[in-house]
């Protein structure tokens, strides 16, 4: 069975021509991904150290560590009273160390399911505490979606070294100009 070739998916202004190729187009997706994800964790954390004002502000879940440690004790309802202010700190260290990695890139793949994994927990635990709504409202699961395709798109196109693999196909056009070049110069 032979395979047909898709052809390259472009953005085109019209009467314009081409503004973004299919690979201009999935480096910016991964690359707004990225910076949306960790700015939503250090975000989270920055709301947690009173960041973004005491607690009564608009657009102020926690403002200081102690709310957060209560709202933890609450999805965390399980867990032994001297475990909760542990688990709190550990969710805060995982959420920075996280969205550094998302913002590095440095083997995009690991952090990207690890920050999925991350919320896939946040979700999870918000769901069991206190229902489905919650973690929808705050689009936790949409979040831990994303976080897990950024992965596979990740890991699709820099494969597990972290570093990018060149696919053939979109080297070609680059190939037949070097071809043109080298066959005018020999001429």
């Amino acid at each position: 069975m032979a395979s047909t070739k898709l052809p390259q998916a472009t953005l085109e202004i019209p009467g314009e021509g081409p503004m973004f190729n299919q690979s201009q187009l999935r480096w910016l997706a991964v690359w707004l991904l990225r910076v949306a994800l960790a700015f939503s964790f250090l975000s989270a954390v920055a709301d947690r150290f009173g960041l973004w004002g005491p607690f009564g502000v608009a657009g102020v879940a926690w403002g200081d560590f102690e709310r957060f440690t209560a709202y933890t004790a609450q999805l965390l309802w399980f867990l032994p009273p001297s475990l909760v202010s542990p688990a709190a700190i550990l969710a805060t260290a995982a959420e920075v160390i996280v969205a550094v990695g998302l913002l590095v890139g440095w083997r995009l793949h690991w952090w990207a399911f690890a920050a999925a994994a991350l919320l896939l927990s946040f979700a999870l635990a918000m769901t069991c505490a206190l229902g489905v709504k919650a973690p929808t409202d705050y689009s936790v699961w949409t979040a831990a979606a994303a976080a897990f395709l950024l992965g596979v798109v990740a890991l699709r196109e820099h494969g597990t070294e972290g570093t990018r693999k060149f696919d053939a196909e979109a080297r070609k056009p680059e190939q037949y100009a070097q071809a043109r070049v080298t066959q005018k110069a020999a001429s």
